[in-house]
């Protein structure tokens, strides 16, 4: 553990992240494990996901896989119930797979629509609900909800993904009055721009990453 992160130390927890064999949630996986959680990654891709895995391990992480498609809940239930029951008790939880399209709203296709909010707002729902009815047996548990920085904004071409994720933020405060007389403390983040597969347009398109480096403060 490096040093001065003594007090944030996670040893002994264990963590699933869904969506974490890229991107952000990746990089989630990384940071917990760093400070002595372990982890659980989660994807619909198994190869991906053990590549992910093979990577953090590779650091002397303790990593398990769980494969499972965050929009079928009944998969979401297995697969939870299974993993408590294989690998241990789930004390923390990030929802944090989703995904975007980018289309004017005029044209976008609606089972785009359909697919953005069962990737975005149903997987919450769906592995949230699976992962505290155990949490609520223990009276104790962490739930981060990855909202975005579009949840209090709108930019053109991406209202439907604006409203999945305004949406994740009052489901997360849903949570909160729901299950903290259980013992569960549920929050949501809501992160900018990252140079992730998610923001790939975004990245290689040189208008908007001057604009985006010119409003931010660190010029990146």
């Amino acid at each position: 553990m490096q040093k001065g992160l003594e007090r944030f130390s996670l040893a002994g927890k264990r963590a699933l992240i869904t969506g974490s064999s890229q991107g952000i949630g990746f990089a989630l996986a990384k940071g917990l494990s760093e400070v002595g959680a372990s982890i659980i990654l989660n994807g619909r891709n198994k190869e991906n996901l053990s590549e992910a895995a093979a990577s953090l391990r590779a650091d002397g992480a303790s990593v398990d896989e769980l494969a499972f498609d965050v929009t079928d809940h009944a998969a979401c239930k297995a697969s939870i119930d299974h993993a408590e029951a294989q690998f241990g008790p789930i004390d923390i939880l990030i929802n944090n797979a989703g995904m975007q399209h980018r289309t004017p709203l005029e044209d976008f296709d609606p089972l785009m629509f359909e697919k953005l909010l069962q990737t975005n707002i149903s997987s919450v729902f769906n592995v949230g609900q699976a992962v505290a009815q155990h949490m609520i047996k223990r009276g104790a548990g962490k739930i981060i909800n990855i909202a975005s920085v579009q949840s209090a904004m709108a930019r053109p071409g991406i209202a439907p993904y604006t409203a999945t994720k305004g949406a994740v933020v009052n489901l997360t405060k849903g949570m909160t009055t729901d299950w903290a007389p259980h013992g569960l403390n549920v929050n949501a983040i809501a992160p900018g721009y990252f140079d992730t597969p998610l923001n790939e347009a975004l990245v290689n398109n040189p208008e908007f990453s001057a604009w985006l480096e010119k409003r931010t403060p660190a010029g990146r």
